[in-house]
């Protein structure tokens, strides 16, 4: 996961609405079932993926009142942990 993909994606669901990236994310996953696919672009399809999920994570803990940046900041220590 990339923090900036991450911010970038919250500013986009800020200013349009999540639907975009959730309806995203279906279009992804469904790629990734596509016959032929390759192992490389299953793993960039991956990556984008996650950055996706951990945006509409970071949006909801916004809409909840969280501050923007220590919603960030918050979500990656808990990837990192969650690695670790």
């Amino acid at each position: 996961m990339r923090l900036p993909l991450i911010k970038h994606i919250v500013e986009f669901v800020d200013t349009h609405d999540q639907d975009w990236v959730v309806e995203t994310i279906e279009l992804m996953e469904h790629l990734a079932d596509a016959p032929g696919i390759k192992d490389e672009e299953l793993e960039v399809l991956g990556e984008l993926l996650s950055n996706l999920y951990g945006a509409l994570e970071v949006s909801k803990e916004v809409k909840n009142g969280a501050d923007k940046k220590e919603a960030l900041n918050g979500f990656m220590k808990r990837v990192m942990g969650s690695i670790n």
